[in-house]
């Protein structure tokens, strides 16, 4: 793992938990070495790896040291709403950039977002791409690659339009 894929795991994990993920202090603990062996220098990264077993209660917050050293703390909004969206955004952010698997990524944003936000218009498309690859079947002649190109469309899409209309 280098140096770059260390941070973009720990902020991942960041993300993840911040939007009501669990992980394990086993988990924590070896993002925590991952990040030491790839060179990420930071007080905490040290401590968070090296914490034995008998240690692993500590793990949660000596994660949280690190990325507040890293600068890779998260902040979600507080108003539920707000929160979906953002989520929404990062789930949408992960396909485009390949770090998420587009079928995962539309499925979460389809039971984790759209459910919850009362299936906005916004999101249709990518609702549409899940329902699709979740569906999915050898047999109907197209190929699952295709359907995933699409739902990275429409994630590519729907970013667009959000940073419109912030912007706009």
């Amino acid at each position: 793992m280098t140096h770059d894929e260390a941070l973009k795991e720990l902020g991942r994990l960041a993300h993840e938990r911040a939007f009501g993920g669990y992980f394990g202090s086993d988990r924590l603990i070896q993002a925590g070495l991952d990040a030491l062996l790839a060179g990420v220098e930071c007080e905490s990264v040290a401590m968070l790896a090296g914490l034995g077993r008998n240690e692993e209660l500590e793990a949660p917050e000596l994660f949280e040291r690190v990325l507040y050293e890293l600068g890779l703390d998260v902040e979600v909004p507080a108003d539920g709403r707000a929160a979906r969206w953002a989520l929404a955004n990062w789930l949408a952010g992960q396909m485009v950039d390949g770090s998420l698997d587009p079928a995962v990524g539309a499925c979460r944003i389809w039971r984790d977002v759209a459910w919850d936000l009362d299936y906005p218009d916004e999101l249709r498309p990518l609702v549409e791409c899940a329902y699709n690859l979740d569906d999915w079947h050898e047999n109907w002649g197209v190929p699952v690659e295709k359907l995933k190109r699409e739902a990275i469309d429409a994630a590519a899409l729907f970013l667009k339009r959000q940073a419109s209309a912030e912007h706009g």
